[in-house]
């Protein structure tokens, strides 16, 4: 089948990142990226496809199958005459674009340049710190605890007019590492609200005079600075594998290492330390989940957690718990679908490009996760509204996204999150409405 093709001032190093490619650097030149329809014929593409080698890169295999196909496998591919089509022609140029510099980035915390490039972990950090001090009376640095490697899992808290206290909205990045987009949407978030805040706009003084925002941008800093240093696509952390395991297999799932719902469905994680979904030996036994956990429990002991967001990609989804049972509805699960479909609509509504979300329980829309985040918090942590955000794209170019979508990406989703933060309050199901 022939397939389609979808297609103070200081010049910072964060503009391009690229390092040098050294022997351990993991090179994905010739590697393609196809895109395999499944619809009504899920059995017929799986056995098909079990005649070559590939990775998966999603999950959502009743509509397709997202594969990775390195070079010595692509003429095998072709030659299972699948629909398909093609997502990167060449992942490596893809992966070289992205990185390549597009702007020149001022140390200006409101210079709007900062969205036009990926960047490094040490300017991320620096990026946080000079928010904050743009912000000093109501703001201060947290730290989430260290990673693995032994890195901060920094964050900002940010509070309104009658000082901290209040319930808080939490939100987690990149906490899959080659998940880059997640980082600067909630760094524009954050500082859409510092601006805000600061310039008086009314809607956006609200928010703070209502809620504490605790926000972590890298939940996962071993294995983001891994993904920029020698592998584009790692996932997990950086941790090794238990002492019975081959020692080459690094890394657990922090989404599904989780306390809650740990091991509850065989189907959600794997028990294998060589898989991208590996849950770890027990629950929260990575120490970003520790830290992390030990944050939810102290905010849920103090003013409650009113809204938890963890953010990922790809796909396009507002996923609310539960994930580990696709059956297993929450009672809150009418507000929040609520509260979902209207966000997706203020998204879509608001820009040209009308990106749309799919929404709903993670478990019954996508597929099952033991040990997540959005059932723990919601479960352990008594989060009123949990979620999971999958952003842009739904499939022209999965985890390597373009840097020029950053930008539109960010400022839908601020769009989105205005929309949900004027409705943590709100009785949706009051009795009173029409019959």
């Amino acid at each position: 089948m022939k397939p389609l093709s979808l297609a103070p001032l200081f010049i910072s190093l964060a503009a391009c990142f690229a390092v040098p490619a050294t022997a351990d650097t993991v090179s994905y030149d010739g590697y393609k990226v196809f895109r395999v329809n499944t619809r009504g014929h899920l059995p017929a593409v799986k056995d098909k496809l079990s005649a070559i080698s590939f990775e998966k890169w999603n999950d959502d295999v009743y509509k397709n199958f997202d594969i990775l196909v390195s070079p010595d496998q692509v003429a095998a591919f072709e030659a299972l005459d699948l629909e398909y089509q093609v997502m990167h022609r060449d992942l490596g140029e893809s992966i070289a674009a992205e990185s390549a510099p597009s702007s020149v980035w001022k140390r200006q915390v409101e210079d709007p340049s900062w969205y036009d490039s990926y960047h490094n972990y040490e300017d991320h950090i620096q990026y946080f710190q000079d928010l904050q001090q743009s912000f000093p009376n109501n703001s201060e640095l947290i730290s989430s605890g260290t990673s693995y490697q032994g890195r901060d899992i920094y964050g900002l808290h940010l509070w309104g007019a009658s000082g901290p206290g209040k319930p808080v909205v939490l939100y987690h990045g990149n906490v899959h590492a080659r998940e880059w987009i997640t980082s600067p949407v909630v760094e524009y978030i954050t500082l859409q609200l510092v601006s805000g805040y600061k310039s008086g706009d009314n809607r956006t003084r609200s928010f703070l005079d209502k809620y504490d925002f605790y926000i972590v941008p890298i939940v996962n800093p071993d294995g983001f600075v891994y993904s920029q240093t020698t592998d584009r696509l790692w996932r997990k952390n950086r941790q090794p594998p238990p002492p019975t395991a081959n020692q080459s297999h690094i890394g657990r799932d922090i989404n599904r290492n989780w306390e809650f719902a740990w091991d509850s469905n065989p189907q959600g994680a794997s028990t294998n330390p060589n898989s991208q979904t590996y849950k770890g030996e027990a629950p929260t036994d990575a120490p970003e989940t520790q830290g992390l956990d030990k944050l939810v429990r102290q905010l849920r002991d103090g003013a409650g957690i009113k809204l938890y967001i963890d953010w990922h990609s790809y796909g396009q989804y507002i996923l609310c718990p539960f994930g580990y049972k696709e059956t297993l509805y929450a009672p809150e699960l009418g507000k929040w679908t609520k509260a979902a479909g209207i966000v997706s609509e203020t998204i879509r509504d608001s820009f040209e490009a009308q990106t749309t979300f799919t929404f709903g329980p993670s478990g019954a829309v996508l597929y099952p996760t033991t040990g997540s985040a959005p059932d723990h918090v919601y479960s352990v942590g008594r989060a009123e509204f949990a979620y999971t955000i999958e952003l842009r794209d739904t499939g022209n170019f999965g985890f390597v996204l373009p840097p020029e979508y950053i930008r539109p990406t960010a400022e839908e989703q601020w769009e989105g999150q205005k929309a949900l933060l004027d409705l943590l309050d709100e009785e949706f199901f009051d009795g009173e409405g029409p019959a």
